[in-house]
């Protein structure tokens, strides 16, 4: 045979493999939508370019796309609101360590129970890979390990305390952060202290509780399945949703990589009305937004006004994502909706300030966008996230329990301030 008729056919066998699809699963258990818009970007594009996606998830396209095949755990539009309206404390971390506890197990039987999941293991349908998010349950893990496939791991929020071991992360509680507490990574004695006994606590109601009641549902179908320990060796690598920009520099093992931003599209054309409402503001726009979790409309009459008092002293318009159709009260420079393109907002040039419960998702963007942010958090990640948005000059934050209309004016003018 020719050489060069070798070559061709070497050359042609290797970009036939390059193009290849793959089957992939993606397992998304957890109810969030916030976690949903930030993997849906990428589960896309993996479709785009040819690969077979079949995805578990709770909430369903409008727009089918080809090669992307749904299977809807649930018909819920919007996650129940079980957020606590309230100021960051040892309470709300105890809460913590036990809705992820409920809420892992309510996912895990939810997963297993859909019909449209059975039917995989039933048929013994094959997948290359199978992504699954590593937040409250590890159901998913044994959905692969029956199903015969490798795992990759894939996150909506920065490192959890029970992640640390799992992917062989020093944990030193001196330089890292706690996701449920503040502090700097810097930390003093008391935040050491600190840092260990809740990461103690978590990781105890990871091992004894959530995956107790993991490993039960999952018997219920699998009687041999392994213990979760062993099924948490089979993931490969995890994609983690945090950056060093925003969440210091961490050493991370080479089977953790950081990915943060990867949802962030390129800004849509925002609709004429909201457009021209920002444009027009020769001050800028602030946008105020608490998530898909936690409701505006919960907030008390005093820090609501107190928001209110400041936002009219302000010279800048205000974009607030409410929670129903109507303001309780009359501005002329407020401009809300209970649904809004975050992404193509902060994107706007003339968007000089964010006010937020500092959602990972939210604040990647921000910063992406360079976007001033005020923090007011509340529960989980929100904690850690605006303690790291303050010390890495990217905003300030306050909390409810700190909400005076002098001291949330004296945040604003600090990122309204070019300097």
């Amino acid at each position: 045979m020719p050489a060069y008729l070798r070559l061709c056919i070497i050359t042609a066998l290797i970009y036939l493999n390059r193009i290849q699809a793959y089957n992939i699963l993606a397992v998304l258990p957890y109810p969030g939508r916030s976690h949903h818009g930030a993997f849906l970007p990428f589960f896309k594009e993996l479709a785009r370019r040819g690969n077979n996606v079949t995805l578990i998830s709770h909430y369903p396209q409008e727009t089918p796309l080809k090669n992307l095949n749904e299977i809807i755990l649930s018909e819920k539009k919007e996650f129940q609101n079980w957020v606590p309206v309230t100021s960051p404390s040892y309470l709300t971390v105890f809460v913590a360590g036990v809705v992820l506890v409920y809420t892992g197990g309510a996912s895990c039987k939810t997963l297993l129970d859909n019909q449209g999941v059975q039917d995989l293991w039933k048929n013994r349908a094959k997948f290359d890979v199978v992504i699954v998010e590593q937040f409250n349950s590890d159901c998913g893990l044994g959905l692969a390990y029956e199903l015969g496939a490798p795992v990759v791991g894939i996150t909506a929020n920065s490192l959890m305390p029970q992640h640390y071991k799992r992917y062989g992360v020093p944990d030193n509680p001196s330089y890292t952060r706690n996701q449920v507490l503040g502090g700097r990574t810097r930390a003093t004695l008391y935040e050491r202290v600190e840092r260990t006994l809740i990461g103690i606590y978590i990781n105890y109601m990871v091992d004894f509780a959530s995956q107790f009641l993991d490993e039960y549902y999952l018997r219920q179908y699998f009687p041999n399945i392994p213990p979760i320990k062993e099924l948490e060796k089979n993931i490969k690598f995890l994609l983690l949703y945090q950056h060093f920009v925003l969440n210091s520099v961490l050493l991370l093992p080479s089977n953790v990589i950081e990915v943060a931003g990867h949802h962030v599209l390129e800004p849509k054309t925002l609709p004429k009305d909201l457009k021209q409402f920002i444009e027009e503001s020769k001050q800028g726009v602030i946008y105020v937004s608490f998530g898909s979790m936690i409701k505006a409309t919960s907030l008390s009459k005093y820090n609501l006004q107190a928001i209110l008092d400041v936002l009219e002293q302000l010279p800048q318009r205000v974009i607030w994502k409410w929670d129903t159709d109507n303001l309780p009260f009359e501005m002329d420079k407020i401009y809300s909706s209970k649904w809004l393109p975050q992404n193509d907002i902060l994107a706007h040039p003339n968007v000089v300030a964010f006010f937020s419960h500092c959602g990972q998702v939210g604040i990647t963007e921000a910063i992406h966008y360079g976007v001033p942010v005020l923090g007011i958090p509340m529960f989980g990640d929100q904690i850690s996230n605006a303690a790291a948005v303050e010390e890495s000059g990217l905003g300030v934050q306050t909390a409810l329990n700190e909400l005076t209309k002098e001291n949330l004016m004296k945040k604003f003018k600090t990122i309204l301030d070019p300097e």
